[in-house]
């Protein structure tokens, strides 16, 4: 590390302090209001204990006790984000950058730590939620209770996983009580919802049910763009004994849209002027309602087993079936900008299925060896992945009929329908077998944890394009080691090291699949629960490797190439303090990103693109009293620091600083609010993926919700 990055990290670290002798706590965003919310806590005797979480263990334990980072989305904090797509929630999160490409409708774009997760690093209900290419599960937060964010490497407990982290959204369960509760909203963009959330249990209490559902649609950013889709959860939980519990549980979603991406567009025109001081709309519609054309089908069904063997070990099983059907037209921009202020377009449509299988059977408890106390967790999990999708576009961008170029100053539109070939017709099936272990070791004041899982994964590829199939059979080991101490005040210094594994069903130009990717990290941080006030703070330094790491092939579309190794090192603070009338949040990310190795010598030493250095946010909530109780006000600051454009390192985006407001009135059982993110509608690209492929930030959004419970 050269004496500069010491200095950027001095720097980073007496700007936290500051932060946090500010009581400065939360995380970072990009389109959305600062919600500053509280943190659920349990009080304990005397002492107060962050909430309880399964990201990082499996178990329900204290934030503090796991020996890495964790955040946790409150199901609080996501009701003061009426509206907001799933990758929208986590712009206050520390170590999070989502919305990378921009404004989307129907993907959720997420990085943890630097690393792709909207892939192999979502999870719902504590079982993975495969996703590969256009075969993506896209998430409704109204259906959720939470959201867990565990940073770093969690192959030890879940098998093939991404790197930097992974996403577990826990969904709404019958709660045993009744409930009966609305909500609607509107943008100023005309995207508008309802939604209600109702259940109740029978007398006797042994039965319960729940049942959650939104229907939402309307305008985006960009013009003549709009979206129209429907999501509903139901769930029933019988308790035929104080020992069992069964809920059993299905989910669907549909939806349609046209063209809400605001992606995929060169730099020079968004980033920075084009010749004659042109910038490329914002709001450009670079489709064509001729051609575009949008259908998601999603469904979900599973159940959730436990039963207490008695006062010490318990069984569970957790199974779920999901699938997602997925077809869709697009017309998309690609290149720069001609001396006509013109881009020219390629056609693509896909036809994608995804179905999932998992199961995951567990078995928990506690000994007690000598002083030390024991929490050990014993599973076994299985998933079964099948993906099949067939891609074509206009030739490989030569046919003899083709989408003509669009004006980004003068679009017109009506398109003579191009001529589609395919290019790409894939069966995938993915299957991974996993044995693990975990213990948690308490002696007096001090932690351990110990996790080791061993792996078996098969995978077959048939080609149906090229005619060719492939196939690959190994084994993976993968562990963590950690270690902290609990001081009476609240404060739990950690380390920990960790190692992880992810199948790679991405093919190169020979249609043989690339290696398996490895990932190790080492972490040392701090946790912080005060005693005397509530709240949470968090700090960490951590260092990741990650070996075999797939990009796409530059020279072949739909291709890919292991990149070789790439060193992640950073520096984390988040954390809330919430007082009688104030509460202050505040999240601090930096990232420093280096490809080590590679079969392309010129990247060695480069940093990879969409890895923003710094990422900083600040931000405060006023509660009224007395003539004005049930009146919050709230105001945030983010900073989203400069990230590289292109993998050579010759071109930057610059950073940019987002203001945000928020009012809300709560009386009784209802309750209005109004929010602004981007107040000063700043226009910036939030991301490149290269020179020729960058995406617009969201710009000023002012949204207006109302709701009421009976």
């Amino acid at each position: 590390m050269t004496m500069m990055r010491y200095r950027a990290i001095s720097t980073l670290l007496l700007a936290t302090t500051s932060l946090l002798a500010l009581g400065g706590s939360a995380a970072f965003a990009q389109a959305q209001p600062i919600a500053l919310g509280e943190i659920v806590v349990e009080a304990d005797g005397a002492a107060t204990t962050a909430i309880s979480t399964t990201a990082g263990s499996k178990l329900a334990v204290a934030i503090t006790r796991v020996p890495q980072s964790v955040s946790v989305v409150s199901r609080k904090q996501l009701d003061k984000l009426p509206g907001a797509k799933a990758d929208e929630t986590l712009r206050y999160t520390a170590g999070v950058n989502p919305s990378t490409y921009g404004t989307d409708a129907d993907f959720d774009w997420i990085r943890v730590r630097g690393f792709q997760a909207d892939q192999t690093g979502i999870f719902q209900d504590d079982l993975p939620l495969y996703q590969f290419g256009f075969g993506s599960f896209l998430v409704e937060p109204f259906l959720l209770e939470r959201i867990d964010v565990l940073k770093g490497p969690s192959s030890a407990l879940y098998g093939g996983a991404n790197v930097g982290g992974v996403i577990n959204y826990v969904s709404k369960r019958p709660m045993g009580e009744r409930l009966r509760y609305t909500e609607t909203g509107i943008n100023s963009l005309g995207n508008a919802y309802a939604g209600f959330d109702v259940g109740d249990a029978n007398a006797s209490g042994d039965l319960a049910y729940r049942l959650t559902g939104k229907v939402s649609g309307g305008g985006w950013e960009t013009k003549n763009a709009w979206d129209l889709k429907g999501s509903l959860l139901g769930s029933v939980t019988w308790t035929p004994d104080a020992a069992t519990e069964l809920t059993v549980y299905g989910q669907y979603q549909s939806g349609t849209l046209d063209h809400t991406s605001t992606g995929f567009l060169p730099y020079v025109g968004t980033a920075m002027d084009a010749a004659g001081g042109v910038r490329i709309p914002r709001n450009l519609n670079y489709g064509d309602p001729n051609f575009d054309t949008y259908d998601r089908r999603q469904a979900m069904v599973g159940y959730e087993l436990e039963h207490d063997l008695d006062d010490t070990w318990t069984v569970r099983q957790n199974a779920r079936l999901a699938g997602v059907a997925l077809d869709e037209q697009y017309l998309y921009t690609y290149g720069n900008l001609n001396a006509a202020n013109e881009l020219d377009r390629v056609a693509f449509r896909h036809d994608t299925d995804i179905l999932t299988f998992t199961i995951d059977n567990q078995i928990a408890g506690t000994v007690d060896t000598g002083p030390v106390e024991h929490s050990l967790l014993l599973g076994v999990d299985y998933k079964n992945v099948a993906f099949s999708s067939v891609q074509g576009s206009d030739s490989t961008f030569n046919s003899a009929v083709r989408v003509p170029r669009i004006n980004v100053l003068n679009p017109q539109y009506g398109v003579v329908s191009p001529t589609i070939s395919t290019y790409a017709n894939d069966d995938i099936a993915l299957r991974q077998l996993g044995i693990y272990a975990q213990d948690q070791m308490r002696f007096g004041n001090v932690i351990a944890t110990v996790n080791g899982r061993y792996d078996q994964v098969g995978i077959n590829l048939d080609n149906k394009y090229a005619g060719s199939s492939s196939a690959s059979n190994e084994g993976a080991f993968t562990g963590r080691v950690g270690l902290g101490y609990e001081f009476d005040n609240g404060l739990t210094p950690y380390v920990s090291y960790a190692t992880s594994f992810n199948p790679t069903i991405a093919t190169n130009v020979a249609n043989q699949l690339l290696p398996t990717e490895k990932g190790r990290q080492f972490e040392v941080g701090i946790k912080y629960a005060p005693t005397s006030i509530d709240g949470l703070i968090t700090a960490s330094i951590f260092n990741i490797n990650r070996d075999n790491f797939a990009v796409a092939d530059p020279l072949v579309y739909g291709k890919s190439v292991a990149l070789g190794e790439v060193n992640m090192r950073g520096f984390e603070v988040e954390g809330q303090l919430n007082f009688d009338q104030v509460s202050l949040m505040g999240a601090l990310t930096y990232l420093d990103a280096s490809v080590t190795n590679s079969s392309n010598a010129a990247l060695i030493g480069k940093s990879p693109v969409q890895v923003p250095t710094l990422t900083a946010s600040l931000g405060v909530e006023y509660a009224f009293n007395e003539a004005f109780e049930g009146l919050v006000l709230g105001a945030g600051v983010r900073v989203l620091g400069e990230s590289w454009a292109d993998d050579s390192n010759t071109t930057k985006l610059p950073t940019t600083t987002l203001f945000d407001a928020s009012l809300r009135y709560d009386k009784d059982d209802w309750g209005v609010s109004l929010n602004v993110s981007n107040i000063l509608d700043t226009t910036y690209v939030a991301s490149c993926q290269s020179l020729t492929a960058c995406g617009y930030g969201a710009g000023r959004t002012a949204s207006l919700s109302l709701h009421k419970s009976w």
